[in-house]
């Protein structure tokens, strides 16, 4: 694991993948370097029957500064503008948000400093939050002219229509507290024990079935966008196949027996 790369991936024994944002130079913009990386990165975490849970952090003092303009105002040198390059990034970018979401493996954000724009997209798509006292959040494309239309898809999925309406329209920074009142993150750390809480809450998570936890998460995020009862329906037959699971039968055995399970994640 090189210091250099942008992306550093360190497997723990208890089954928890961190992967921690390393481009401190360009504040951890999501660069199509850094787009590919973290595709590949999920992609392969989904797959790997030792990760259990995936935890995104960052070095340095901005978590992700969404993404890289730079790279962007170069990409309008094309013939059409760059209207083929901006539709290739925005799609990039789309997928891995969505690789994310469809990874049977729980996803926790560990956010320290700022995460703005396509940054703040990012912890929105994580299925858990922990954020710094220092954390920020912002999606200031409308300082720029940009209205923060595909963070709007994630946030608007994880707070209330007039708080997202609100950070969309005013650009300005959300402390932690607030983020954590509207729902964005889900608890704050104090100073200097944000790593230490986020592994908490990642070991605890770790030290359930996967097969569980992959049904379930599959299952809120399939649910959510189905009519009250199609949801239903859909939740009730997702029961059935989960109760007729080995680890189901295990646990409940071990909860009437009152010992503690042994799990074969299936």
């Amino acid at each position: 694991m090189a210091e250099t790369d942008i992306l550093l991936q360190e497997l723990e024994s208890s089954g928890i993948l961190r992967l921690t944002l390393n481009d401190v130079a360009r504040r951890k913009a999501l660069s199509e370097a850094m787009l590919d990386r973290l595709e590949q990165a999920f992609a392969e975490a989904g797959q790997n029957t030792d990760v259990r849970v995936v935890v995104l952090a960052a070095n340095g003092p901005a978590f992700c500064a969404g993404h890289d303009l730079k790279e962007m105002t170069a990409g309008r040198a094309g013939d059409d503008g760059g209207q083929a390059y901006f539709a290739r990034i925005m799609a990039k970018c789309s997928g891995v948000m969505q690789t994310m979401v469809n990874c049977p493996k729980p996803v926790i954000a560990e956010v320290s400093g700022i995460a703005t724009a396509a940054g703040c997209q990012l912890v929105a798509s994580c299925d858990l939050a922990v954020a710094g006292e220092d954390a920020k959040f912002s999606t200031p494309g409308v300082h720029i002219g940009l209205f923060c239309s595909t963070p709007m898809v994630a946030l608007s999925r994880n707070v209330a229509s007039k708080h997202a309406m609100e950070m969309l329209l005013t650009g300005d920074m959300t402390p932690a507290a607030r983020a954590a009142e509207i729902g964005l993150v889900n608890r704050i750390a104090p100073k200097g024990e944000l790593q230490q809480v986020t592994m908490d809450l990642a070991r605890k998570i770790a030290s359930k079935s996967s097969m569980t936890l992959a049904t379930g998460k599959r299952a809120f995020y399939a649910q959510r966008e189905m009519p009250l009862a199609e949801a239903y329906d859909y939740a009730s037959k997702v029961m059935v196949e989960n109760m007729l699971a080995r680890d189901a039968q295990e646990g409940i055995g071990a909860f009437i027996e009152k010992r503690a399970p042994s799990w074969e994640d299936r």
